[in-house]
């Protein structure tokens, strides 16, 4: 029984290294531009479908696939921006964040629709060699699995470097700790939100190339996974980047976890209900303290 709860901590920290990464970019999103961008769950499907494309017809190895999958899903998120959430960002009034995520959730479905019209509903598996699993004592963990954990704190820890050491990272902070305050400085916001976009599109597009490698692609990659991304960036902080991560690797234990009570199809659920506890006890999140910028 311990043993059998062990293995499913394991499975949940390996889960949520993947959740890591799209929420990661939702919370970045957030704190810089002021609303939640739920698309983000079709850039993984992009970043998942980029990735097979580069492996599957150029064969090329896993750290450039995940790079095409990072600059795909950033340039199609920073152009579905431009297109369709812009215009509305631009319309300052009481109901801008509403009308704004209402959006976005319609682009991201109509981006889910144009990947399934174009790829069909098959899945799509990368052509990578299978290895056995990792045993120790008890437990195993899948390679690709441990690669998965190995990429996502590589590229937090890049992330992390970025917003402390560079200009363009600290620029990016000032915003999201103070619109206002940055603008005095000579830092436009607007200006930034490109970058901040095209980041967190990137990586989320990561996040579901690290999926579909270790499962497949199809057009609801992203999708079945966007309650539980949101639910990891809730749980953390939408306004806190550090809490986004301790938020997904919660939510992939918890949903783990779950699994030996409940049957795998209820996973969501325990999302849901992670959601909704938090919102009655700390509406702010577990780790709050990366102020989210509010425009």
């Amino acid at each position: 029984m311990v043993s059998d709860i062990f293995q499913h901590v394991i499975n949940g920290l390996m889960l949520g290294a993947v959740l890591a990464l799209p929420a990661l970019g939702l919370t970045l999103i957030f704190s810089v531009l002021g609303f939640v961008n739920f698309s983000i769950a079709a850039q993984m499907t992009a970043g998942a479908y980029a990735g097979w494309l580069a492996n599957s017809y150029g064969h090329w190895s896993l750290v450039p696939c995940v790079a095409v999958s990072f600059v795909f899903a950033g340039l199609l998120g920073v152009l579905g921006d431009r297109l369709a959430l812009f215009p509305m960002r631009k319309r300052i009034t009481a109901n801008t964040p509403l009308m704004v995520a209402i959006v976005s959730i319609a682009l991201n479905l109509i981006l889910e629709n144009a990947f399934r019209f174009i790829f069909g509903n098959g899945l799509n598996s990368y052509e990578f060699d299978i290895a056995r699993d990792i045993h120790f004592a008890d437990f195993r963990i899948g390679p690709q699995q441990a690669q998965n954990l190995l990429i996502a704190l590589v590229i937090a820890s890049v992330l992390a470097a970025f917003f402390s050491l560079t200009r363009l990272g600290k620029a990016m902070r000032a915003v999201a700790d103070n619109p206002d305050l940055a603008r005095l400085k000579g830092i436009s916001p607007t200006n930034l939100s490109a970058v901040a976009t095209f980041i967190g599109m990137g990586l989320a597009g990561i996040g579901g190339a690290l999926l579909a490698i270790d499962t497949s692609a199809d057009p609801s990659t992203g999708g079945r996974l966007m309650l539980l991304i949101f639910a990891a960036s809730v749980v953390g902080g939408l306004s806190s980047l550090s809490g986004a991560i301790f938020g997904a690797l919660l939510i992939g234990v918890a949903s783990e976890v779950s699994v030996m009570v409940v049957a795998p199809v209820y996973q969501t659920a325990v999302a849901f209900l992670s959601i909704v506890l938090i919102l009655l006890v700390k509406p702010a999140g577990l780790f709050s303290g990366f102020a989210g910028a509010k425009r």
